[in-house]
């Protein structure tokens, strides 16, 4: 499985917004964003040129593919794979990438961040509908129910996570999920709209980058 080596906060840098890529790490004043708010490079604290109309979509694609550690070659494949089923086009990718297994834990509260997430799944800490799985880009499906392993619930970082749920009520609210934090558990009760994935992109330019 292909991986994105690159040094997160230049990442956020780059796009010049907090994307969150390393948990709670983004929330402190450690945060790159807050130390050197303006783009990495010799010349990055310059004044930057106006971006063209094609600049900008490519900006918005390379953003919404580092929200979700998603390569160019497997974005693409989603594109195509949403591009002509009927709805909104942006709506139906932004849902594709919600609806994969690393973003749902993560959106879940049992992990800090996607790659951590990502992480958990390769060394099978998680259960998919009772069955091990190892697949971070599985795509699941409202019913389906995710539930840490019960060997896996004693390590530390789990015990922690349990606990700090409970008083999150944040990740308790997603009004597409269900979770239960006493069991690590959670089902999937709808496919999420755009409203409600939370991510703060404009899909539709992307789009418009694709079908140029």
């Amino acid at each position: 499985m292909a991986r994105d080596l690159s040094n997160k906060c230049k990442l956020c840098r780059r796009a010049g917004e907090k994307l969150f890529l390393k948990g709670a790490r983004c929330t402190t004043p450690k945060c790159a964003m807050i130390r050197k708010a303006y783009p990495p490079g010799a010349h990055g604290a310059k004044r930057k040129r106006p971006q063209s109309e094609f600049g900008q979509q490519l900006a918005m694609k390379q953003k919404m593919k580092r929200i979700y550690g998603v390569r160019e070659k497997q974005f693409k494949k989603y594109f195509r794979g949403v591009k002509n089923k009927p709805g909104v086009t942006g709506d139906l990718l932004i849902q594709k990438l919600e609806m994969r297994l690393d973003n749902i834990i993560f959106r879940a509260g049992f992990s800090s961040n996607r790659l951590q997430a990502r992480q958990f799944i390769r060394h099978a800490h998680f259960f998919v509908n009772g069955k091990p799985v190892n697949i971070p880009s599985r795509e699941m499906k409202p019913g389906d129910v995710i539930q840490l392993k019960p060997a896996k619930s004693e390590k530390v970082y789990h015990k922690y996570q349990k606990e700090a749920l409970k008083s999150r009520k944040e990740f308790l609210e997603i009004p597409w999920l269900d979770i239960d934090p006493d069991q690590m558990l959670v089902k999937i009760k709808s496919r999420p709209t755009r409203n409600e994935a939370g991510v703060d992109v404009d899909a539709q330019m992307i789009v418009e980058f694709y079908s140029r």
